[in-house]
């Protein structure tokens, strides 16, 4: 089978509509598991567990039970709750510790992959390392499966055990690999050192090919016995001792006491009003309060008042969106250790807007080393006819991750833990128990709040700081130039960067490109898989919707 050419784009999608429920995800297989689910009587939260654990095993470059996960949603009853599940650095793990540990290796440099950009000081003491992006100090407890039972525990109609008979038996009877995917898996290979993972995810040494079938049993083995026996098998039983294991002997610190420890929270969103509609996302440890932060700064300069086409709007967007990275990065970060200030405020949006102009501003992220710009993940969204429409994802982080898989057990560990500095003065310094930074931002949005009329919809768009950015453009597709929901994915996007550039789309308009340079951007062309991963999904007055990523192999399955 040919290669696909990722970077073209030539394939028209319509925004799907159904009666029962629409699951709009980045792989069909995944999106027919969620609807499978609500065929057999369960609602828009039981199908987004189904979905998630499918994509675990369909699309493993980018998920899986060794990360964490995290939803936003809106009940029948009209509840506006959130779910996080992401767990934090082993009780062990203090810079000191890890420190000491990085000193004492001699293959401390293949935990710091030269692709990614990460230098390796080889000082004397080993104190100049920062943390490194692979490796078991990137380790933290994973959330996902304990997320999982307890999104269908309190808002499902199905058992946990009945929500993952999809994945379990993609994983045992096999799935041919999608095109996006595909490309994917091939970082694996150079991933993978140890037998057991290579094993796991490896055919040969090899990542699969293109519509070649894959079995993962290993993966799918780990799941009957969450089905069977619950979550409590990851934390407390044999996979708890196996992760716990793998992460010691490479030299890291996580342990069963720290994984058994471990429970989701569900904390109150937070929001803003934006142009009539209201914006719920996760608040810190989660970068949400930058999304809002945009939005309000793009209100107050008016940014959704250009023309759709025009580069005033790229312009005010992402000079909005300048500020409130910088202000997040400074200031997000777990709140149990540090206060956070009201970033999403229109008081604070009012002071940030006060210097944006016609010309390009010198901006910078505030805080660097973070490791995440252009990380990987998974998102899903449902809504159902009941009035549930839930905003889930699920992640590792970046990729595979880690690098480590525990034992037999095929669950590949997550690298979130690199978004840790080793610097007592960052604001995200690694401590014991503390919450790492998370990109994640599942989005809810009530475009009627002052209407007597429902019109919900659940959505998101993946890829570490493209998250906030691509938030924000969807709103404003949708809310201020009205665009059905597909073209709202669809239209070319743009992101500000790390280092100060405005990234552009190969398929955006020359002459908006041209313009913006003249407004003092530096503008550069990006691939597409670059500019995230978005899925929607509403209930307008009873009427469901969706659309998909078409960036992505994704699709929207309705019934």
């Amino acid at each position: 089978m040919p290669e696909p050419d990722l970077d073209r784009f030539t394939s028209r999608r319509s925004t799907v509509y159904a009666d029962n429920g629409v699951v709009a995800t980045s792989q069909p297989l995944a999106a027919e598991a969620g609807v499978e689910i609500l065929r057999q009587g369960g609602n828009a939260f039981d199908a987004a567990v189904a979905t998630a654990a499918a994509l675990n095993v369909v699309e493993p470059t980018s998920t899986g039970l060794g990360g964490d996960a995290f939803a936003l949603y809106r009940t029948a009853d009209g509840d506006v709750g959130a779910m996080r599940s992401c767990g934090g650095a082993p009780a062990e793990a203090t810079v000191e510790n890890v420190r000491a540990s990085l000193r004492d290796r001699d293959d401390v440099s293949d935990w710091y992959p030269e692709n990614r950009g990460y230098a390796v000081d080889d000082g004397d003491d080993g104190d100049d390392l920062g943390i490194p992006f692979l490796g078991p100090h990137t380790v933290t407890v994973p959330g996902t499966a304990r997320g999982w039972e307890a999104t269908v525990e309190r808002h499902g109609r199905r058992s946990l055990g009945d929500v993952l008979q999809p994945a379990i038996r993609y994983a045992t009877e096999g799935y041919p690999v999608s095109e996006v995917i595909a490309h994917y898996w091939q970082g694996a290979e150079d991933l993978f050192t140890d037998d057991n993972a290579r094993e796991a995810y490896l055919k040969d040494g090899r990542a699969p090919a293109v519509g070649e079938r894959v079995r993962l049993p290993r993966l799918g083995e780990s799941m009957r016995k969450i089905a069977e026996r619950g979550a409590d098998v990851v934390y407390e039983g044999e996979i708890a001792e196996a992760i716990a294991e793998e992460v010691q002997s490479k030299g890291g610190f996580l342990t069963v006491s720290d994984l058994a420890a471990f429970e989701p929270e569900f904390p109150d969103p937070v929001s803003t009003r934006y142009n009539g509609a209201e914006i719920y996302e996760l608040p810190p440890n989660n970068q949400g309060l930058v999304a809002l932060e945009a939005l309000n700064v793009a209100q107050e300069v008016g940014a959704g008042e250009h023309p759709l086409d025009s580069p005033e709007r790229v312009h005010y967007f992402a000079e909005a969106t300048k500020r409130a990275f910088h202000d997040g990065h400074r200031y997000i970060t777990d709140p149990e250790y540090e206060e956070v200030p009201p970033l999403a405020s229109r008081s604070w949006a009012e002071k940030r807007s006060a210097d944006v102009d016609a010309t390009a501003s010198d901006v910078s992220f505030g805080v660097p080393d973070s490791h995440a710009e252009d990380a990987d993940t998974v998102l899903l969204c449902v809504a159902d006819d009941e009035g549930n429409v839930v905003s889930f994802i699920n992640s590792r982080f970046a990729g595979f991750g880690s690098g480590l898989v525990a034992g037999d057990t095929g669950i590949a560990l997550q690298n979130r833990g690199s978004s840790f500095s080793l610097d007592p003065d960052h604001p995200n310094s690694l401590e014991p128990g503390k919450r790492p930074f998370h990109t994640l931002i599942p989005g809810v949005v009530d475009f009627a709040p002052d209407e007597e009329r429902d019109d919900w919809a659940a959505f998101g768009v993946m890829g570490g700081y493209m998250q906030p950015q691509g938030h924000v453009q969807v709103v404003s597709n949708v809310v201020d130039y009205d665009l059905p929901l597909q073209a709202a994915l669809d239209l070319p996007r743009w992101r500000y960067r790390e280092d100060g550039s405005l990234a552009v789309e190969g398929r955006t308009d020359g002459n908006l490109t041209t313009k913006l340079t003249r407004m003092g951007h530096d503008v550069r062309v990006l691939a597409p898989t670059l500019f995230g991963g978005a899925q929607i999904a509403r209930n307008e007055d009873g009427v469901l919707s969706g659309a998909t990523e078409p960036r992505k192999d994704g699709t929207v399955a309705g019934y």
